[in-house]
């Protein structure tokens, strides 16, 4: 079973992926080319994603005892492109980490 910090830094990534793919791939096509359906499609999945984020990044605040200001912090990074792509750099870091203490 995988662990709450894998968890969240396989979904983050996902939504990362997904949210620039709603803003640099579905919007362009709903705008430029008046295809609206990539966005229903797109945005629906990066929704999707978006609280299964929320719930892994819940999962893992709890587990590891988050202070709330980190907590906040990561829940900001799945808010701005490319955020979420930082933040996997940390939980990196923290997994790492915990691999040499176990």
């Amino acid at each position: 079973m995988m662990n709450a910090l894998r968890s969240l830094r396989l979904i983050g990534l996902l939504e990362g992926l997904s949210f620039l793919a709603l803003l640099f791939i579905a919007m362009p096509l709903k705008y430029l080319l008046e295809w609206p359906l990539a966005v229903r499609v797109v945005g629906s999945l990066h929704g999707l994603l978006f609280l299964l984020f929320v719930s892994a990044l819940f999962r893992v605040a709890t587990e590891h005892h988050w202070p709330l200001r980190r907590s906040f912090t990561a829940f900001g990074a799945s808010l701005v492109p490319f955020g979420t792509f930082v933040l996997d750099r940390a939980l990196k870091r923290e997994l790492e980490g915990h691999r040499h203490i176990c």
